[in-house]
């Protein structure tokens, strides 16, 4: 079953020590494209937490947002560096003299400085913290992977309706296609007629010459085999693959409108054009709708 690339999934998990909400969105996109949204202090979790939601949404761009409020400070170490703190103050203390400032370096100062004090996780529970973190982002992704298969599923049957609108039309095609030259050849014989009226007798292998030469050249035989093996194609995928087929079912739909195209230019009759034009149409209603196709 194809799927959409755009949805919503958001789950909520407590496990005692902290209270952990996830949720995920996910658009259009060429690729597969994702960021990440979370304390740095977890950033160690990242690249697992990536990859729980590329199990189910393998292209589109994605958001991942996890916040984190914890219920205890088991998890949590206050660092000082002091270190930090030194040069900050030295520093300070340079500009203070090269300046000739009277203001006071305070404690409040040095400790707001980048890196003096931060809280940052305890390496020992970084396991545990992971295990905690993908519940949530686990469940999160599961429910936009059914958001986009229900979307998916809407997107299959309006694009299988309208394979199947393109087909009948294509065989009305079909069937007009043979009086067409038919028609040019009574045309081409009343032309003759006229312009001779009756003083030398018509040239019918001449007339039938131009019949075959223009029968041959206005053939929309072999591009409407094809169009109906891409709409036969289009309709096996959307029903049968469980890939992310968005790119093929992309490329089928451009050589659908090539064959279109093609038959447009050639056909010669304004009943074979009125009914392309529906075609066309109906081509890129599908094209609008492949776009969103995972």
């Amino acid at each position: 079953m194809i799927k959409s690339m755009t949805g919503f999934g958001r789950s909520e998990y407590n496990d005692g020590k902290r209270n952990i909400v996830a949720e995920v969105k996910s658009v259009n996109h060429r690729y597969w494209d994702i960021t990440v949204k979370m304390p740095r202090r977890y950033s160690f979790a990242e690249e697992s937490l990536k990859a729980i939601v590329k199990e189910v949404a393998r292209r589109g761009k994605i958001d991942l947002s996890v916040s984190v409020e914890n219920l205890t400070e088991e998890d949590v170490n206050v660092k000082l560096n002091t270190m930090a703190a030194r040069q900050y103050y030295d520093n300070l203390m340079l500009l203070k003299e090269e300046f000739g400032l009277s203001d006071e370096i305070g404690l409040g100062l040095l400790a707001g400085m980048p890196d003096v004090i931060k809280a940052v996780p305890d390496v020992e529970d970084e396991a545990a913290i992971l295990r905690a973190l993908a519940i949530p982002v686990r469940e999160a992704a599961a429910r936009l992977d059914e958001m986009r298969m229900a979307e998916g599923s809407k997107l299959a049957e309006d694009i299988i309706m309208r394979s199947r609108l393109i087909r009948s039309l294509a065989g009305r095609i079909e069937e007009r296609a043979p009086g067409v030259a038919e028609a040019y050849t009574e045309k081409l014989r009343a032309r003759i007629e006229e312009l001779v009226k009756g003083s030398v007798e018509l040239p019918q292998e001449r007339i039938l010459l131009e019949a075959a030469i223009f029968a041959d050249k206005s053939s929309i035989t072999e591009e409407l085999v094809r169009l109906s093996s891409h709409t036969s194609q289009l309709e096996s995928i959307i029903t049968s693959s469980n890939q992310p087929d968005g790119k093929k079912l992309d490329f089928l739909v451009q050589e659908m409108n090539r064959e279109a195209n093609t038959i447009g230019s050639k056909a010669n009759d304004m009943e074979i054009t009125g009914l392309m034009l529906e075609i066309k149409s109906e081509i890129e209603k599908i094209r609008e709708q492949v776009q969103n196709i995972e």
